[in-house]
């Protein structure tokens, strides 16, 4: 946990395809039952699906970074592109669709990686670790690209049994150490290694642990921001499904309408990139006000549990 007053996101841009697929027609490919497909609708909130069938990883990315118009002409004061990623493995050896993205943008000569440690949560480390080296940069005018997404490409890769399922989609946000508006106030990071990879015997554990836990960090970012939840005019969630933020809600004694979850249904949940995608909804639908407060929340699984918690001022 820290305080982060030198990140802000001066634009973010978001690329959902549209095509939607209904949840009875992925009930074969992904092995559904007719009653698994029942629950993932009528209690999870699920509805479609988005897909791009006729898209690679870095058609992706590149679809996303099109959207920020701050970024043309200014390429050469991009220091670092951070892929946030929760799979580790994308595409086959030896492609690397986030190097393709730089050239074809003109970004070749930033320093280039992907983190994918926090598995769904990697997009906010992205976020956090794009502040950090801009501050240790020492150039005001530096800039960083954050870019979260990838493919739904397997079975594993699409199905989070009994809990939701993945779409596809991407994100692009440009970074800086003194934007006006999104301005970084606190981030709170837990992380479990007590789960493994594929969970087994530990995944009733960890699904009794996943609420309290998120609500822990959720309340250590707000308190490390100087704020109480009464100050929080937003929750963006990870969109995993919906009754999970009902009972998060009631149990953080939050307003579940104050919770962006217009996306649950027609899109899914989508690789780290279900907060941009809320933050674009907020946006739109004008649920954000200069000056407002509020909080963006991610759980990754994989090798171990992480909870995160930012907290921006818009």
């Amino acid at each position: 946990m820290r305080s982060a007053n030198v990140t802000a996101l001066d634009a973010v841009s978001v690329y959902t395809p549209a095509f939607r697929v209904p949840l009875e027609n992925l009930a074969e490919p992904l092995g559904l039952t007719d009653i698994q497909v029942r629950l993932f609708r009528r209690f999870h909130g699920l509805d479609e699906i988005r897909f791009d069938p006729d898209r690679s990883l870095a058609d992706l990315l590149h679809a996303a970074a099109a959207g920020i118009d701050g970024l043309r002409g200014q390429e050469d004061r991009v220091r670092y592109v951070i892929h946030g990623r929760a799979m580790p493995v994308v595409v086959p050896y030896p492609r690397n669709p986030l190097h393709e993205v730089c050239r074809q943008l003109g970004l070749a000569h930033a320093l280039t990686f992907t983190v994918t440690q926090q598995s769904c949560a990697s997009g906010l480390l992205a976020v956090d670790l794009a502040g950090r080296l801009l501050d240790g940069d020492g150039d005001p005018d530096a800039l960083a690209l954050v870019f979260t997404g990838e493919k739904a490409f397997t079975r594993d890769a699409r199905l989070l049994p009994g809990t939701s399922i993945f779409g596809e989609g991407a994100a692009a946000c440009l970074v800086s150490t003194d934007g006006p508006r999104d301005r970084l106030l606190a981030y709170a990071c837990d992380q479990q290694g007590g789960f493994d990879a594929e969970f087994g015997e530990s995944f009733d554990r960890f699904q009794r642990e996943y609420r309290p836990s998120l609500a822990a960090v959720m309340r250590r970012a707000v308190a490390e921001a100087r704020l109480g939840f009464d100050d929080i005019a937003l929750v963006l969630p990870h969109n995993v499904n919906i009754v999970t933020w009902q009972r998060l809600c009631h149990l953080i004694d939050y307003p579940v309408d104050r919770v962006v979850l217009a996306n649950v249904p027609v899109n899914g949940h989508l690789f780290c990139v279900d907060a941009f995608a809320n933050h674009r909804t907020a946006l739109e639908q004008g649920l954000l006000r200069e000056g407002d407060h509020y909080l963006v929340a991610a759980v990754g699984a994989g090798a171990g549990a992480t909870y995160s918690a930012m907290v921006f001022r818009h």
